[in-house]
């Protein structure tokens, strides 16, 4: 008696389960034209710069980023100084932060000409693996104000610090094509508010090209070039180009740098560069970044 009630109850699973499905035809139809989720494309660069430029990289939610930059001397110096090694350096230390994952912000002090500068930058556009955006855009602004006394004739050249005071605007435009290519086109401004020079004029117009490949899992070579729009008859600075191994160990990464840019913050590699590769006049250089997460640990019921 026992197993003919059991195979009769298994006989109504079977059978009532069919209509049960009947019953809601829209969750059927739901299943069917539910549309993906959108994902976005991660890791374009892997850090908010390639080697001096900013990249259209922000950090992740509640990230904390330290990082230091540092550029040896000319390497046409000579073995003297040790191909630039011995030469005068320059370092920026720079203090990063972003809550949401878009907009993120920072704060930095150069050694040379005793920068303070402050920026800001936003991710406007994230590009996406499906059916969104093909490329990222992010939007940048930026602030300097330079310390440094520059004596003429026993007096302060600039004399009010609003001289010492420039500004930078960008807009960042990227794409990754695979796993291991990325690419971007930035277009920036810089002003001075007192030009080093009054035949620079106060204004610098920027085309800037970017590249990253990935060659492993943890490896990968940069690229950058600064095309300056505006040039002027007495002219004496260069575009910025670099080149770049980045190596990433967990938390950190380790750039290691070729570039003829001893400037860190653009008012001074987009427009004041005195050296140029093709007379030997790059440096070495190397920036390290740092990245804590402040999210802290998710809490477990005990």
């Amino acid at each position: 008696m026992t197993n003919k009630l059991s195979l009769l109850f298994i006989s109504l699973l079977f059978i009532t389960n069919p209509f049960k499905a009947q019953d809601n035809p829209e969750d059927l139809l739901n299943l069917v034209n539910e549309k993906p989720k959108k994902e976005f494309t991660t890791a374009t660069f892997k850090t908010t710069r390639v080697i001096n430029f900013h990249t259209t990289e922000v950090l992740s939610r509640r990230s904390l980023d330290f990082r230091i930059s540092h550029r040896f001397g000319d390497a046409n110096t000579g073995a003297y100084n040790a191909w630039g090694l011995d030469g005068t350096a320059n370092i920026r230390l720079g203090l990063e932060y972003s809550q949401n994952g878009r907009f993120m912000f920072g704060l930095g002090r150069t050694s040379t000409k005793k920068i303070v500068d402050g920026f800001l930058k936003y991710k406007l556009i994230r590009q996406a693996k499906n059916g969104g955006s093909p490329v990222s855009v992010t939007l940048f602004s930026a602030a300097y104000q330079t310390f440094e006394h520059v004596n003429t004739n026993g007096f302060d050249k600039y004399q009010v610090y609003t001289d010492r005071l420039s500004y930078c605007n960008q807009i960042m435009v990227s794409r990754k094509f695979n796993s291991r290519l990325s690419m971007q086109l930035t277009a920036a401004m810089v002003h001075v508010n007192l030009a080093e020079k009054l035949t620079n004029g106060n204004d610098c117009f920027v085309a800037g090209f970017l590249a990253r490949y990935k060659f492993t899992k943890r490896q990968a070579i940069t690229f950058e070039y600064a095309y300056r729009l505006n040039k002027y008859s007495k002219d004496n600075y260069y575009d910025s180009f670099g080149i770049g191994y980045d190596l990433e160990t967990g938390g950190h990464v380790f750039q290691i740098n070729f570039t003829n840019s001893f400037g860190l913050t653009e008012n001074q590699f987009y427009m004041y560069n005195t050296s140029t590769w093709s007379k030997w006049g790059i440096r070495l250089g190397f920036n390290i970044s740092r990245v804590f997460s402040l999210q802290g640990r998710p809490k477990t019921n005990d």
